[in-house]
């Protein structure tokens, strides 16, 4: 047995950014990862995510303000090019009519902008209500950050593992953990678990986890035609009875993928799948949705010449993220289709509950309430 003070298991962006903190702050700590470097059986991979500061609620507001300033700290430390504010755009009849003064109040930098003219600053997207504005929105390079965090990491003096499957998580007497890989079995003072669709498979057992529903999501790189449009980040928000929209799965949420396309899905709407056991195939019905998508409302794209990409959701009831110490085990999930922008704010919080220096918001708690989601990224 070796022993270790704190152990991450799961190297996505969350455990890594986990690993990040306690590192920088001077811990001892070893982050777990299954699977080797830019892997792609999680939910970390690829090159980009939205980020997205429409946010109603001031728990979220606070922690993406922190973000914003933590990914700065991390391009200064790494060098790497990691969070690019190019914008969002909001439509739909999902969009609240005075969602830009809401967000306003909140310190958000928002304005509601005419069809007609955001027809004219963003051609490629077509606009079918006024556009809710966010300047200070945009994308983060996920998969860059990935690795800039782990590399950060060890440079740091911190310990990073890959290809290093953690076979089982067993507390024991007096307060302790053994976390055992198959050659080697650890005993340490804490584990923190951020293992995303794995999070059931190994922490079912110890904690009183709600539900966490794993599904294998299915959005696609799409080919630009118009090689002069300018593309924010975007959100397509339906409204509820409107007959426009029969024809959504969800919400539809994009961006340009330099290199790559323009990046388009559905939330939340893939089947549910077993991480051990995915085809990585995509739902024929859900892709030629896509496809129609595309072909009725991005006019800067080929509909046509798509790129389909294979990644896995794990969720809660409510769309609220699982941040939660009990004993030696600290759990960090359920960030599924929104917590990307969040990653190292949410590093920071597992790393005060692992070190005992700080608590979580009670929203994001084991034993919360839990209803159904109120509110959509």
């Amino acid at each position: 047995m070796e022993r270790r003070e704190t152990l991450v298991v799961g190297g996505g962006a969350m455990g890594s950014a986990t690993a990040w903190h306690l590192a920088r702050r001077g811990r001892q700590v070893t982050l777990l990862e299954r699977f080797g470097e830019r892997h792609t059986m999680g939910a970390s991979h690829g090159r980009t995510r939205n980020f997205n500061v429409a946010y109603p609620d001031r728990t979220y507001q606070a922690m993406l303000q922190e973000a914003a300033v933590l990914w700065r700290e991390l391009e200064d430390e790494s060098g790497a090019s990691l969070l690019d504010l190019v914008g969002q755009t909001n439509h739909g009849a999902g969009v609240a009519p005075d969602a830009a003064e809401a967000l306003r109040t909140l310190g958000v930098t928002a304005e509601m902008v005419p069809p007609e003219a955001a027809q004219e600053r963003w051609r490629g997207i077509r606009h079918d209500t006024r556009v809710l504005h966010l300047p200070e929105a945009g994308r983060v390079y996920a998969e860059d950050a990935v690795v800039a965090l782990q590399r950060r990491t060890t440079a740091h003096g911190g310990e990073v593992l890959l290809d290093t499957r953690v076979e089982g998580i067993r507390p024991r007497p007096g307060g302790s953990v053994e976390v055992e890989t198959g050659p080697t079995t650890y005993v340490v003072d804490t584990v923190v678990v951020t293992a995303g669709a794995w999070t059931e498979k190994l922490l079912g057992r110890h904690l009183p986890l709600p539900r966490l529903v794993v599904t294998q999501e299915q959005p696609a790189h799409f080919a630009i035609t118009d090689p002069d449009a300018v593309w924010p980040s975007f959100n397509h928000l339906p409204g509820d009875g409107d007959p426009r929209y029969d024809d959504f799965a969800s919400l539809v949420y994009g961006m340009l993928t330099p290199g790559e396309g323009v990046k388009a899905g559905w939330h939340g709407t893939g089947p549910v799948t077993d991480p051990d056991d995915r085809t990585f195939q995509p739902e024929p019905g859900q892709l030629a949705a896509l496809q129609r998508y595309a072909a009725r409302w991005l006019p800067g794209v080929d509909a046509a010449a798509c790129e389909p990409i294979s990644c896995t959701y794990t969720s809660t009831p409510d769309e609220h993220f699982l941040l939660d110490r009990r004993g030696p085990i600290v759990v960090g999930a359920g960030f599924s289709g929104h917590g990307f922008k969040f990653v190292p704010t949410v590093g920071r919080i597992l790393a005060d509950l692992a070190t005992g220096s700080g608590s979580a918001p009670a929203m994001f708690a084991l034993d919360r309430p839990l209803g159904s989601p109120s509110w959509r990224t």
